[in-house]
């Protein structure tokens, strides 16, 4: 073993002992809280009265994350994968949710739905994001589109952006330094550099926050090759956030946000096109700006989510290409909780795309949306919606759900059934319909209906397990051939999701989940029949924690370029360790990760390099 393995070893042994010294025998035990929900109702919910098996991604959980990007801890949750999150930084990402792709996952920040129309799937480029800047995250799986609109139909991922502090002014800085290796190049050399630093408070009726973070990456080639070269890496994020409270009715948030990524791409040259060492690089810059003003009234309030975003790509390589896309979104909403028992949602949601390819292309969107949730004293709860889109293009078209669940307490918890029935609607994209390869004014939308039957049991105690069957049927898929087209057959894809959250002893906690996904008819790329993630998380003490992390993808099958034949890929394990310790007054906390503990050496894209061992190390200060 590498002698810098062990004294990595060493530290974290000497991290964990030193915690389990501070560890007090007569620890405070503090009561659990009710779980709050609110991206499946828009309002908050306790979660033994939501219908849906919602995932949560607080800011403890992001905390005990440190050093890993958004996608990879997406990534663990049951009924993801995202495919690319493991390989060279710079990779693009798929996201394959029950079944699915990009076009089929709407991402919202703070509320606000977010994507790029010149891409071809219209979706959100998470290696933007940089989750540092980031407070919590939900995640909605099955047809979403009465609340969300076009292209909620496998999931919808909410992201929180954090808020500033109660105290006038506070600071934090945040500082990871790691490898960036593959399995064959073991040479634990610093490749990897993640820097963030925020500012923050309120002042009166003020508040701001104002974040910077970058993120440098080498040491890596995109491709497997005999003489691989370096693929650098690199961005930086930019975000500020006011507020302003007028009186106890009114208030209004601005933000504004800039964005840049930049990295070393390989290709597929001329005349095999299978991957090969190139110089090609890929360019991605998004400036977002936006307003929210909230008044608030007895029983209700009424909101308005309005941003603008202006996006920039360029390809530089034998097939340069620039794209320049622009959107601008506004969601107006009334929200009214007429008792205890009955809430209700009416809004507008008016979205305008843009994008330059031959000509400038655009559509509109204006879709007008209800959604009313009934929580019984019996246990009957009830969320339903409807929403008709207006689409430029494509005309008017009516989707719904129905979410009826039902709550039966048993001692402090309760058990709980849970079904869905829900239709979703997919407007082909700009670029499918107009943009440079394989473009067909002709597509027809993809509509959706999806099917969902589970359980869940909670004690409330740190108990909880839920299992959840769903059925989702797709008309109209978008598939390419020598262009876009519409598929002649219905795709038919159903599976199985089981998670499950266990307290084990005091400061001892346990959490897994399994994703079965199966589909009738035909062949998904890259999507696993089976996969399963677990962890086991220790606290030492309120200072020190440590981590055990696996996941298991299953076969899959994926294209081959060389050959253009499709292959199967072999099943692969990994297992991460992480190791936190805070000092001075908890304001400073060192932290140490081992990804792919056992070096695996697997394959996650044809052709191209994935992550082997690494090691990162980092610091946290908050002042």
């Amino acid at each position: 073993m590498n002698k810098k393995t062990h004294v990595f070893g060493m530290l974290c042994l000497g991290i964990s002992m030193a915690g389990l010294a501070q560890k007090e025998a007569d620890s405070t035990k503090v009561q659990q809280l009710d779980e709050v929900v609110i991206t499946d109702s828009r309002f908050a919910l306790k979660r033994e009265h939501s219908g849906k098996t919602v995932i949560k991604i607080s800011q403890k959980e992001i905390e005990n994350n440190r050093g890993r990007s958004v996608s990879e801890l997406i990534n663990t949750k049951s009924g993801i994968e995202i495919n690319g999150s493991r390989s060279a930084e710079g990779q693009n990402l798929g996201y394959y949710v029950r079944g699915g792709n990009n076009r089929q996952v709407l991402v919202l920040i703070d509320g606000i739905q977010v994507n790029d129309p010149s891409l071809v799937s219209n979706e959100f480029d998470l290696r933007l994001l940089d989750l540092n800047t980031i407070e919590s995250i939900e995640i909605i799986k099955g047809a979403a589109s009465t609340l969300y609109g076009n292209a909620a139909a496998t999931a919808v991922i909410n992201i929180t952006t954090k808020k500033a502090s109660s105290e006038k002014v506070a600071a934090s800085f945040l500082s990871v330094v790691g490898t960036n290796q593959s399995q064959e190049n073991l040479n634990y050399n610093g490749s990897s550099f993640t820097n963030s630093v925020s500012v923050n408070g309120n002042a009166d009726k003020f508040s701001y926050l104002a974040i910077f973070g970058n993120r440098y990456v080498d040491g890596l080639s995109a491709v497997k090759s005999e003489n691989p070269e370096k693929d650098a890496f690199s961005k930086f994020n930019t975000n500020l956030k006011l507020g302003y409270e007028f009186s106890n009715a009114f208030e209004i948030t601005a933000f504004a946000s800039y964005d840049k990524l930049k990295t070393d791409i390989d290709g597929f040259p001329p005349p095999t096109y299978a991957p090969g060492d190139t110089n090609d690089k890929y360019l991605s810059k998004q400036s977002r700006v936006g307003i929210a003003p909230k008044f608030s009234y007895n029983n209700g309030s009424f909101q308005i989510n309005a941003a603008y975003s202006k996006m920039n790509r360029e390809n530089i390589s034998d097939y340069l290409t620039s794209y320049e896309s622009e959107s601008y979104v506004l969601d107006a909403f009334n929200k009214y909780v007429f008792n205890e028992s009955f809430y209700t949602i009416v809004g507008i949601n008016h979205a305008d795309y843009k994008s330059l390819f031959a000509t400038d292309k655009s559509y509109k969107n204006s879709d007008p949306y209800l959604n009313v949730v009934y929580v019984s004293e019996f246990g009957l709860n009830l969320n339903a919606g409807a929403r008709l889109n207006n689409h430029s293009e494509y005309g008017s078209h009516f989707v719904y759900s129905l979410n009826p669940s039902y709550s039966i307490p048993v001692d402090l918890g309760y058990f709980k059934l849970m079904g869905s029935y829900a239709t979703s609607f997919i407007a082909p994209n700009l670029s499918q319909l107009f943009g440079f390869f394989g473009a067909n004014p002709d597509l027809e939308p993809e509509e959706n209906t999806t099917i969902e039957g589970g359980l869940e049991f909670s004690n409330k105690k740190g108990f909880r397990v839920n299992a959840l069957y769903f059925n989702r049927k797709e008309e109209n898929t978008i598939i390419y051939t020598t262009a876009y087209e519409n598929a002649t057959t219905d795709a038919n894809v159903n599976g199985i999701e089981v998670e499950a959250e266990i307290k084990i002893v005091e400061d001892l906690s346990f959490n897994a989940n399994y994703t079965f996904t199966e589909l009738k008819d035909g062949i998904r790329l890259k999507l696993p029949k089976h996969k399963a993630n677990a962890g086991l998380g220790y606290s030492f003490s309120e200072a020190t924690y440590a981590s055990a992390t696996y996941q298991f993808v299953g076969s899959r099958t994926d294209l081959d370029f060389s050959t253009f034949q499709n292959e199967e890929l072999k099943a692969f394990s990994l297992i991460d360790l992480y190791f936190s310790q805070k000092l001075i007054k908890k304001k400073v906390k060192l932290f140490a990760g081992i990804t792919n503990l056992f070096n695996e050496d697997y394959t996650e894209i044809i052709g191209f390099t994935t992550k082997g061992r690494n090691v990162n190390l980092g610091l946290d200060i908050n002042l």
